[in-house]
């Protein structure tokens, strides 16, 4: 572990050595807006059914299904059309700069169902109606105090790119911190002595479950920890958390929030810990954590190698 407390005091830089060690926890002015992610043909999830909801919001006549197919590439041609970009029906940086609108309490349209879609990737159990009523707003409040964003209860364009950008990923999998907290050279680095993978973070990191499952709480070494038993037959163990956010036993969907990094249990420097079992045997995260952090295809649990990531 002092290996990757080191590495990740030499990727903060030596001008911010002080400040790391006065803080407690991060807040989203301390990191950059994640990026907005890129949706063509082919793929599938949240974020393709905000999108989804954001063009019939434009008066686009599609089906919302959070799957990019055929009549969703036509609605985004038709919608590039009409605001003078390039019609190649793929929703990249600028498509979504248009899609998004300024929404605030009292809306009842499909951009508010697309909101809705959004926040419950971090777990608010929204019901997608479209009506911002009390518990929109309670779940728009939650989600920009915990990034440090300002503004009261509207969500402009900066709130709309935290809420699609952050957290992704492909597929029914996503990344396990906000693609924003490290630099994709953190994603490729071995583990000491066992296949896993080990994140430096300072204390209080957004974590989300990589993929649907089960819940169970982890002790012990692994300090607050939890394992997701992944629908896809996979088990999921994060070590070293500072709090938990969901009960053993319950059910989560992949993005979801379920906890905040830390340093507890057998851990010399806040980081994040995980591991990936595939019939009780630890496989190297590292390949599938690259691919979410690029969005590229997500290899199988089944398909990652299980030795060749230790040093």
């Amino acid at each position: 572990m002092a290996t990757t407390v080191r590495r990740m005091l030499t990727w903060l830089g030596a001008a911010a050595l002080t400040a790391v060690a006065v803080l407690v926890g991060p807040t989203a002015a301390q990191a950059a807006t994640p990026a907005w992610p890129t949706l063509s043909s082919g793929t599938s999830g949240a974020n393709v059914t905000s999108a989804q909801f954001l063009l019939r919001h434009h008066g686009r006549t599609l089906s919302v299904d959070g799957y990019y197919g055929s009549g969703t590439v036509s609605a985004v041609q038709g919608f590039q059309s009409a605001n003078g970009l390039t019609a190649d029906g793929i929703v990249g940086p600028l498509t979504w700069s248009r899609l998004v609108v300024t929404l605030d309490v009292g809306a009842n349209n499909n951009a508010v169902r697309a909101l809705q879609t959004a926040l419950n990737k971090y777990g608010h159990g929204l019901t997608v109606d479209g009506a911002w009523g009390t518990a929109t707003t309670n779940a728009v409040n939650s989600f920009k105090a915990s990034r440090g964003l300002t503004g009261g209860t509207t969500v402009g364009a900066t709130t709309w790119q935290w809420l699609i950008g952050d957290g992704q990923g492909g597929g029914n999998y996503r990344l396990v911190i906000g693609r924003s907290v490290l630099p994709r050279s953190e994603y490729d680095d071995p583990h000491h002595d066992y296949p896993a993978l080990d994140l430096p973070t300072w204390t209080g990191v957004t974590t989300y479950a990589i993929t649907a499952g089960t819940i169970s709480h982890v002790g012990g070494g692994c300090g607050y920890g939890i394992g997701i038993s992944g629908d896809d037959g996979a088990y999921y163990q994060y070590c070293h958390l500072s709090s938990r956010s969901v009960a053993a036993g319950s059910r989560v969907s992949a993005g979801q929030v379920i906890g905040y990094t830390g340093n507890t249990g057998n851990s010399t420097g806040p980081h994040l810990h995980l591991e990936i079992r595939v019939n009780g045997g630890n496989r190297c995260p590292q390949q599938m954590l690259l691919a979410l952090y690029d969005g590229a295809s997500v290899p199988a649990p089944s398909a990652l190698p299980s030795s060749g990531c230790t040093y």
